[in-house]
């Protein structure tokens, strides 16, 4: 799946009517199917993180998904333990880096600009529209940043400069 595919495969997913799959499980269920990972149709270890983690405006559900996957994909493609987390720490983090620069911000709060632990706000978030749009968007940016990853040249490259970088 390329990055093309792998955007609207998240737009499908995300926008179909019966309101399935928040960002973070998009976000996760399309880069395990990007990455050709196993379960990939699976979004529970990531039900609890749309809204920033239970609604608490944390981090935005298309990070902290997008980051399960590729802890996925670092403990695939990186036998050793300790250098499979660091590697996924680094992707993670210049995904946050280019989401804060792109988006303005990585949580979920400042995103929406609601708190969504109150149903009258999680309620007039719904009906906004928001999540159509601004929260789409950010969904469409993690994956587009993350699925080119899927290739395992692009992985290791991304990897070397990445660690060039790092003290």
């Amino acid at each position: 799946m390329d990055e093309r595919e792998a955007v609207q495969r998240a737009r499908d997913l995300f926008l179909d009517d019966r309101n399935v799959h928040g960002c973070a499980e998009t976000t996760f269920i399309v880069l395990k199917e990007a990455f050709g990972l196993p379960d990939s149709a699976s979004s529970a270890a990531a039900m609890a993180l749309n809204g920033g983690v239970a609604y608490s405006g944390g981090i935005c559900g298309a990070i902290s998904g997008a980051a399960m996957a590729v802890g996925l994909l670092a403990e695939r493609r990186v036998a050793d333990h300790r250098a499979a987390k660091r590697a996924a720490r680094l992707v993670t983090a210049l995904l946050m880096r280019d989401f804060e620069d792109e988006h303005g911000a990585v949580d979920c709060r400042e995103l929406v600009g609601m708190d969504l632990r109150t149903e009258a706000q999680h309620q007039a978030f719904i009906e906004s529209g928001i999540w159509r749009d601004r929260c789409l968007r950010q969904v469409e940016f993690s994956i587009a940043r993350l699925a080119p990853l899927a290739d395992e040249a692009t992985w290791a490259e991304t990897l070397r400069q990445l660690e060039e970088r790092e003290p």
